[in-house]
């Protein structure tokens, strides 16, 4: 049977197509062997990667901006990871510092207080506060030792610098304080500058002493400072107790009224010392004319 009309031109394009690949490849593999054996074709490859060298770059612009954004992705969360653990750092070393601030506060006080004994030679001890009664007729203290640990009505009481008031109240475990602001308290004084003695009342408002009934005559003024002056045996002599603020005349316009501002922190620290109750005072020595008239002695 005679071949096709159709099927002919069919094998003759795939018989070209071969020679036409078997040619290339002839022609690759002869370049090929001439560039391994010789230097003659450097230039042109050079000269073809310097054309291809944008496309290349096209084609992989993709995978570039991939690891840069997973790059840029992995130092975000490394970043945010050392913020917070920095910020955790930051926390914990305010508290630290927040906590140490009372407790270096706290140690200075209680320096302060003990300087404050060795300095006016006072027997005392270190007592805690438990409650503080600022109210507008009374002023109190209440501590956290009481009758059963010694302590008794009258002792007085003060802190780093100066007098604060005295036991009015001892219970078995507590015992509750006056202050010297407290309007129904007086403790005698004397102004260091000239001895002139005084006393001075609470007024009811915690940072103001009255000196009442000062003869306009009296030698007082504005910066003096006023200690206990021993009278009466309730505070030992020589506790600071307030400075003198201002002198103004009384409304009768007959004596002059002293003010003062205690100097003692009556609202503020957690600890005061308590005064060793003062013994009573020797008598005197007797004298001469006291003594008993001897027993005339027997004549022989």
């Amino acid at each position: 049977m005679p071949p096709s009309v159709d099927s002919a031109p069919l094998f003759a394009e795939q018989a070209s197509g071969s020679l036409r690949l078997i040619g290339y490849l002839a022609l690759a593999a002869a370049l090929m062997t001439a560039d391994y054996r010789s230097a003659a074709l450097v230039a042109v490859r050079a000269y073809a990667q310097n054309l291809s060298a944008p496309a290349y770059w096209l084609a992989t612009a993709p995978v570039r901006l991939a690891r840069s954004l997973r790059d840029a992705s992995a130092e975000r969360l490394e970043l945010v990871k050392e913020n917070a653990a920095l910020r955790e750092q930051l926390l914990r070393a305010q508290a630290g510092l927040t906590q140490s601030g009372p407790l270096q506060e706290e140690n200075s006080r209680l320096r302060e207080l003990l300087d404050a004994r060795a300095r006016l030679h006072l027997q005392a001890q270190l007592v805690e506060l438990v409650e503080v009664d600022l109210g507008l007729y009374r002023h109190r203290l209440l501590l956290d030792l009481g009758s059963a640990s010694g302590v008794a009505v009258g002792q007085a009481v003060m802190d780093a610098h100066g007098l604060i008031g005295q036991v009015s109240r001892a219970d078995l475990d507590h015992a509750e304080v006056i202050l010297i602001t407290d309007p129904g308290h007086a403790v005698p004084v004397r102004v260091v500058r000239n001895d002139l003695r005084a006393v001075a009342y609470g007024s009811g408002e915690v940072d103001r002493l009255e000196l009442p009934y000062i003869p306009f005559s009296a030698d007082i003024r504005a910066g003096d400072e006023l200690v206990t002056s021993g009278l009466g045996g309730h505070f030992p002599a020589g506790i600071p107790v307030a400075t003198v603020t201002q002198v103004r005349g009384d409304d009768s316009a007959t004596f002059a009224i002293a003010e003062a501002t205690p100097n003692a922190g009556l609202t503020r620290g957690n600890q005061v010392l308590l005064l060793s109750q003062i013994a009573d005072p020797p008598p005197p020595p007797a004298t001469a004319a006291d003594a008993p008239a001897s027993a005339p002695e027997p004549q022989p």
